[in-house]
């Protein structure tokens, strides 16, 4: 399902997307960019997921289309890798709260922080 609308706020701190006037979410740049559907982020195989430190205030600095399914977005640390398709942005949606808990976690467990 394609979103219906998609804004970049507070500076491009945070992102808003809508999939229906009753799906809304609003999703942080430092959760997008954690989280990012990237090789760096995900490994090239699914069990090789990577804990990305220092990503406090990161900023979403532009979002780009690509074709009828998916993002780019461009975060101002540099990264700019990962497609992040409308399935995987509704499902960080959704699962937001517990997607960052366990991030969380995973950051105490190595000894990492958030800040850079």
């Amino acid at each position: 399902m394609q979103p219906m609308e998609i804004r970049v706020r507070d500076g491009g701190q945070l992102m808003s997307i809508a999939f229906s006037l009753d799906e809304m979410y609003q999703l942080s740049a430092e959760l997008l960019r954690v989280e990012s559907p990237s090789a760096e982020v995900k490994g090239h195989a699914g069990d090789e997921k990577k804990i990305i430190a220092g990503k406090k205030g990161v900023k979403i600095k532009a979002l780009e289309p690509v074709g009828h399914y998916a993002l780019k977005i461009v975060f101002d640390d540099g990264h700019a890798t990962g497609i992040y398709t409308w399935e995987y942005l509704q499902e960080l949606g959704e699962n937001k709260d517990q997607v960052w808990a366990t991030y969380l976690q995973k950051l105490e467990e190595k000894n990492l922080k958030r800040e850079h």
